[in-house]
C-alpha cells in the first residue's frame, strides 16, 4: 500500500535557535528555518515533539519552542515518552490528533527501546498510511531510527573492519533505506557503506547537516536544505571479501555506487531514477 503521508529524515544540525549552520554564508541557496518549516502546511496544525531519545529534553524543548515561535507555530508541545507511564491513552490520544510527529536527536537506542514494543507506533504507521496531511520527521538519530534497519553502533575508522559494526530494529517506517546522519562532519561514510554492503537491497542514505529527505508516496525523496545527501548503492557489486572476511581484517569492494543529492534533487527510492533540479 502507498503510503498518503510523508517522511522527513533530517541529518542533524538543522537551522534552528542556537544553532549557525556552516553554509549559511557559503551557499548561495541557504534558506532560514527552510527544514523546519515543512513540518505542517497551516502555522495553526497540531505538532508533537518527541524528545526520548536526548539526554536534557529541557534543553531540547526551550530549542526548539523558540525556533517553532519564531517559524510561527502556534500548536505545539512535548512529549519525553522515557516513562512507562507515559505510554498512556492521554500520550497516545495526542498523537492521534497530531498533523506532525517529530523526533529530536540523540541516541536511536533509546528510541528504539522505548517504542519498538508500543502501540504508538501502531498508530504512527496507520496514520502515515492513510492520512496525507500526515508528517513524521526525525533529525539525527531521530531520523536514524525510522527505517527497518538501524546503525546501532560501529566504528568511524580509516578503513571498514569485520565485525566492527552492530544492527538493530528501528520503527520500520522505510523498508529499503539504512539512514546515517551528521554524515560528512563526523566521516561516517565508511560505516554506510559497510552496512550498505551487508544489506545491498537498501539504499544507505548519509545526511549532511542542515540537510533532508522528504519523502512522499513511500519512495519519491527530495532534497532538502543546504548540504548534500550521500546515495550509496551497493546492488551492483562485483568483487568483495564481505562474506569471507575474518574479524578485524578489511572489507573491500568493487562497483560501489555514489550518487549526491542537493536542494531541489529527487530520487525515486524503488527504481532509482534521479532528477536534478529543474528536471
Amino acid at each position: 500500500m502507498i503510503p498518503k503521508g510523508q517522511l522527513l529524515i533530517i541529518g542533524g544540525k538543522e537551522d534552528r535557535h542556537g544553532n549557525k549552520p556552516e553554509m549559511e554564508e557559503k551557499n548561495n541557496d541557504f534558506s532560514p528555518n527552510e527544514i523546519l518549516k515543512l513540518l505542517v502546511k497551516s502555522k495553526s496544525d497540531r505538532i508533537e515533539v518527541i524528545t526520548v531519545a536526548t539526554s536534557d529534553p529541557d534543553d531540547a524543548k526551550e530549542t526548539y519552542t523558540k525556533t517553532f515561535e519564531k517559524i510561527g507555530y502556534t500548536n505545539f508541545d512535548f512529549l519525553d515518552l522515557n516513562d512507562d507511564h507515559c505510554h498512556t491513552d492521554y500520550h497516545l490520544k495526542r498523537v492521534k490528533a497530531a498533523k506532525a510527529i517529530f523526533f529530536t536527536g540523540g541516541d536511536q537506542n533509546k528510541i528504539c527501546e522505548s517504542l519498538q514494543q508500543s502501540v504508538l507506533v501502531d498508530i504512527l504507521k496507520k496514520k502515515y498510511i492513510e492520512d496525507e496531511n500526515f508528517m513524521i520527521a526525525g533529525t539525527s538519530a531521530g531520523a536514524m531510527c525510522l527505517p527497518e534497519i538501524v546503525i546501532c553502533d560501529a566504528v568511524n575508522g580509516e578503513a571498514m573492519l569485520d565485525h566492527d559494526i552492530e544492527f538493530g530494529t528501528g520503527l520500520q517506517l522505510i523498508n529499503n533505506c539504512i539512514v546515517d546522519t551528521h554524515f560528512v562532519h563526523r566521516g561516517r561514510f565508511g560505516r554506510l557503506a559497510h552496512a550498505t554492503i551487508l544489506h545491498r537491497q537498501h539504499w544507505g542514505i548519509g545526511l549532511g547537516e542542515d540537510t533532508a529527505l522528504l519523502i512522499e508516496n513511500g519512495c519519491k525523496a527530495t532534497c532538502k536544505g543546504s548540504g548534500m545527501v550521500v546515495m550509496i548503492n551497493a546492488k551492483d557489486i562485483k568483487h568483495t571479501n564481505i562474506n569471507s572476511v575474518k574479524k578485524g581484517d578489511p572489507i573491500y569492494a568493487e562497483n560501489l555506487k555514489v550518487n549526491l543529492l542537493t536542494d531541489g534533487c529527487s530520487v525515486n527510492l524503488n527504481n532509482g531514477e534521479m532528477r536534478s533540479y529543474g528536471n
